[in-house]
């Protein structure tokens, strides 16, 4: 693994890991200003695609607040270049007592300075709306 490859690991983790803290700053402090995150759900093809930090920052204040216990268990992570997948499981409870036990995945594409330009979400659900 060369050089990049082993930074834009450190950075995929270190994202993750943010993610389990709840702490949305320490997230955006990985993302360029303009970058991309495609949500699970929302209009095919791409789902809800959010631009930008401010965006960005407003999703995860929504959803740490609505889901105080939700949490990922990462069970690999890996890269190639400037591409990255981490494969989790996300657990939680929304505000409407359904229970979240879904497996899903993270493609990331970071840029030559080791900063996510897009991160788009995959995930396995029962369906319905949650």
């Amino acid at each position: 693994m060369g050089a990049l490859e082993i930074k834009n690991l450190a950075v995929i983790t270190e994202v993750c890991d943010a993610f389990n803290r709840h702490d949305a700053e320490g997230i955006l402090d990985h993302f360029v200003e303009d970058a991309a995150w495609l949500l699970s759900r929302g209009v095919p093809p791409d789902g809800q695609t959010l631009i930008g930090k401010s965006a960005i920052r407003d999703m995860l204040h929504q959803r740490f607040g609505s889901i105080p216990d939700m949490a990922w268990n990462i069970s690999s992570h890996w890269v190639g270049g400037n591409r990255g997948c981490s494969e989790w499981r996300v657990t939680g409870t929304e505000a409407n007592g359904s229970s979240l036990n879904w497996l899903g995945c993270d493609l990331w594409e970071l840029n030559a300075d080791s900063k996510v330009i897009r991160k788009d979400t995959y995930w396995k659900y029962s369906g319905g709306e949650s």
